[in-house]
């Protein structure tokens, strides 16, 4: 059986950027992507994986953006110094035999989400994925798990029931519900992780939570009848986009050595 590494690059690179407390500079930029270079080596030696999905962001507008234009509107844009030197890591990644996928419209984490249910469907082994982002973690309800590299632990279906008080499947409708003010993904109002999750795990899903606030005679009742439709999309941003056309092989992202 294979072992499938799927590495959300940018979420170890900008990790790796943002440590540094030093002003933006050319000089930082090399040096963080030295550093990250040394966490893709790192994630190799301690996996071993047969396969590796190298997933990055391409940039500019995606579907999310066409959905809802104030997508990510708050967040900070990429050091220019970082994003004129990403080219050359990509290609030392290249050089080191990784294939680099960044697809324009979609974000690394349709790419992941898409390569890591297509891997388990087929039945091809573990599934792996490196990432800190919250996201993704609800692909552990496919049965993948989730690496913390720079925590140095994993994340399986007890840790998420643990952060997040809900089950990894459950993970797309709590976002919805809490909204994230990182992406911009509005939710809805004055309902947090806690109150998310109580709803939850009350009714059983979000499609339950949205048919009973019908009778809710409560603030929060009145808040989900009223922001129906913010809901849905918020529940759209944040549900990965599985059915990405990859462009790649399985043997072209086959794993020998770094």
């Amino acid at each position: 059986m294979g072992k499938l590494l799927a590495i959300d690059g940018l979420n170890i690179v900008r990790r790796v950027y943002e440590a540094s407390q030093e002003p933006d500079s050319h000089e930082k930029a090399s040096i963080a992507l030295r550093h990250a270079l040394s966490s893709f080596r790192r994630l190799l030696e301690a996996h071993e994986p047969t396969h590796v999905l190298a997933a990055f962001d391409f940039g500019g507008t995606t579907w999310r953006h066409e959905l809802y234009p104030r997508y990510r509107e708050q967040r900070a844009p990429m050091p220019s110094y970082l994003r004129e030197a990403l080219p050359g890591f990509h290609d030392k990644l290249r050089d080191a035999g990784l294939h680099v996928l960044m697809l324009p419209g979609v974000e690394a984490d349709d790419v992941i989400g898409t390569g890591v249910l297509r891997w388990l469907s087929e039945g091809r082994g573990e599934a792996i994925i490196a990432t800190t982002d919250k996201d993704l973690h609800g692909l552990i309800a496919h049965g993948a798990l989730v690496w913390d590299h720079f925590k140095g632990e994993w994340h399986d279906d007890a840790w998420v029931r643990n952060k997040f008080g809900v089950a990894p499947e459950l993970l797309v409708d709590l976002l919805a519900l809490m909204g994230d003010v990182t992406d911009g993904v509005p939710g809805v109002s004055k309902v947090g992780m806690k109150t998310a999750a109580k709803l939850l795990n009350a009714y059983g899903d979000l499609d339950a939570v949205i048919a009973g606030a019908g009778i809710l005679k409560t603030p929060i009742g009145e808040r989900l009848r009223a922001e129906r439709a913010i809901l849905d999309v918020s529940r759209q941003l944040v549900r990965l986009k599985t059915d990405v056309q990859l462009g790649v092989t399985w043997k072209m992202l086959a794993y020998e050595t770094f």
